[in-house]
């Protein structure tokens, strides 16, 4: 019973500290995301993974900012 609780606990923690970032680009898009962008340094792109789960790439002069929520 414990290792169960212990468990949920865990569980709840862990969810808790994953974080939704929006992207705000120059011509007005706000784009969710539940990782953190990361900028691809040899193309100069921001990558991230979509609400479907997929791979997106947006060059960096097109983001106007990315908020953490």
């Amino acid at each position: 019973m414990k290792r169960h609780l212990l468990l949920a606990a865990c569980l709840l923690a862990l969810a808790g500290c994953s974080s939704e970032y929006i992207i705000s680009t120059a011509d007005g898009q706000m784009i969710t995301t539940d990782n953190k962008p990361k900028l691809d340094k040899a193309s100069g792109m921001i990558r991230f993974e979509d609400a479907e789960g997929r791979e997106q790439m947006i060059p960096q002069s097109q983001i106007r900012q990315i908020i953490e929520r």
